[in-house]
């Protein structure tokens, strides 16, 4: 078996006559040639104005292509082993007790939300009645955040560890094997749902547990050693103790009581720079011209997406985040009296806006006023932006938002065109609302891109405040070789809310590896 790269149309690559077309054209071979291929990597190329796919193709000649192996998971029965407490059932939660499981240990998932399928009452609650379930919401429930928040699946980095891996555990529980092949995979929002059951499922069906609407409150310490954790129903107020002497906490990166928590009782925690800004939303027929060059997006292309990034001589950055093809801008608050933004797409990404993150990074001469408040200074910074942008949106979920030219020029705030929010928008002058620092370096940012893609900076886009759970404002500490938490033995921050992932896959690759070190640690005290 060999490989090779291919350059085609896009109504080329969708057929696979003219895939092997191609092929036998490329390798010279004859008409008695027998020719077998799959394809392993899919990706556009649209930097001219003649779109073309980039194939990246196993093939065989005259023998049978090598057949790839079909995915499994190492599972067993572990009811009656030894338990591994994890904080947290998003994706590195959940990838966590699929490892621990792998490893020989018990999982006990402890997850202050609902599951995944109730967790839809309680976004129905804030997006019809503007009611914010602090347990349940877009951010806390089975999956995690990323479960109503898009699914991208496309991370900066192998080096956290072994993409492949992730990719193809997703796929035996259900998602696309498309995902394996795309440059920028992408589940849905519409069918992460039915991919999370399943590996809930199996995680009880293993002999693991999942307690929701569950709540961490305390660890039980020996001096500074993990011996469990104190939990509460969050209905009816009971109180337990769950005892084990390794705790994943994979809390995600809007678990303030945590880190609150952590602070209080002098458990070491560091503020830690983030990203601040807005939601930009564009008619992604406009997204599809600038990026396709084209009138009509091409029947065989994807809805178009794009990846701006511009550093300031004073290297303060400003980038798109999650940009979200034919998608929504949802209301994702986790307390009341706050306002945060965030977007997610369909499968089909067929919705007619496009709409991304446009941040700014947050460093600390923008938290330093909030000295006072300690390691938590980021946290408090974050949280008064929310603050701000909730009371002038009407104090009801409803966002503050400006055309794109209006805010460029500071003109007047005219009413706005579009958004395709759930809860809605009001007109309003983002500058009297966001820092000077954010919105300075947010016009800089937008003139730098209207440059690159022409038509970009138009007041056909609106901006959407405020998009402020990038990232986490906290850091947990932990060391290096054994991704313990820096004081506490036992204990492994873990993943987006420690400050050590960002996004689905670099957190299920984060949640594996803490839990095959928890796995060495509690074999290691046992022996």
């Amino acid at each position: 078996m060999q490989n090779i790269n291919i350059i085609l149309l896009p109504q080329q690559a969708a057929n696979d006559n003219e895939i092997e077309i191609a092929l036998r054209k490329q390798l010279h071979l004859t008409a008695a040639d027998r020719l077998a291929f799959s394809i392993q990597k899919k990706s556009i190329d649209a930097r001219q104005r003649s779109i073309k796919i980039q194939l990246s193709v196993n093939y065989s000649i005259n023998s049978e292509l090598e057949k790839e192996e079909a995915i499994t998971l190492p599972l067993q029965q572990v009811g009656n082993c030894k338990p591994l407490i994890i904080v947290g059932c998003g994706p590195a939660g959940m990838f966590a007790a699929l490892k621990a499981i792998e490893k020989g240990l018990k999982p006990i998932v402890i997850e202050q939300g609902k599951n995944v399928r109730d967790r839809r009452r309680d976004l129905a609650a804030i997006n019809k009645q503007r009611i914010v379930n602090p347990h349940s919401n877009y951010c806390f429930g089975e999956g995690g955040a990323g479960t109503y928040s898009d699914g991208k699946l496309y991370t900066r980095s192998d080096k956290r560890g072994n993409v492949k891996s992730i990719l193809n555990t997703l796929v035996y529980f259900g998602a696309t094997s498309q995902i394996l092949i795309e440059a920028h995979p992408h589940i849905g929002t519409n069918k992460l749902p039915v991919i999370i059951e399943k590996m809930r499922d199996t995680i009880i069906d293993c002999g693991g547990e999942i307690h929701y609407n569950t709540s961490f409150q305390n660890f039980l310490l020996r001096g500074k050693t993990i011996e469990g954790v104190n939990v509460k129903d969050v209905h009816s107020g009971h109180t337990q103790t769950i005892a084990g002497n390794a705790v994943i906490l994979a809390t995600g990166h809007s678990a303030r009581d945590v880190f609150e928590y952590l602070h209080r009782e002098k458990i070491a925690i560091e503020a830690k720079p983030f990203a601040l800004g807005v939601r930009i939303e564009h008619p992604q027929s406009l997204i599809d011209q600038l990026q396709y060059h084209c009138d009509v997006r091409d029947e065989y292309l994807p809805p178009a997406s794009y990846k701006l990034a511009f550093t300031s001589n004073d290297n303060r950055g400003v980038y798109s985040f999650c940009m979200c093809p034919g998608g929504i801008i949802a209301p994702a608050a986790t307390a009341p009296n706050e306002l945060v933004v965030n977007g997610w797409s369909p499968s089909r990404r067929n919705n007619p806006f496009a709409n991304s993150g446009m941040v700014i990074s947050i460093n600390e001469d923008d938290f330093a006023p909030y000295a006072k408040h300690g390691e938590l200074r980021a946290l408090q910074f974050q949280k008064e932006i929310e603050k701000k942008c909730f009371e002038a949106g009407g104090s009801n979920l409803t966002a503050p938002a400006q055309r794109v030219m209006d805010f460029w020029k500071t003109k007047n705030h005219q009413p706005y065109l579009h958004a395709a929010i759930f809860r809605g928008i009001s007109s309003a002058a983002l500058t009297d609302i966001m820092p000077t620092a954010v919105t300075e370096m947010l016009k800089t940012g937008l003139k730098n891109f209207g440059n690159k893609m022409r038509g970009y900076l138009t007041n056909e886009a609106v901006l959407v405040a405020t998009e402020s759970r990038t990232s986490s404002p906290v850091r947990i500490p932990r060391l290096a070789d054994t991704l313990q938490h820096s004081e506490i033995v036992g204990l492994y921050p873990c993943a987006e809310g420690a400050g050590y992932a960002g996004g689905i896959v670099s957190a299920a690759i984060d949640g594996e590896r803490c839990a095959a070190a928890a796995c060495d640690f509690l074999t290691s005290t046992s022996n």
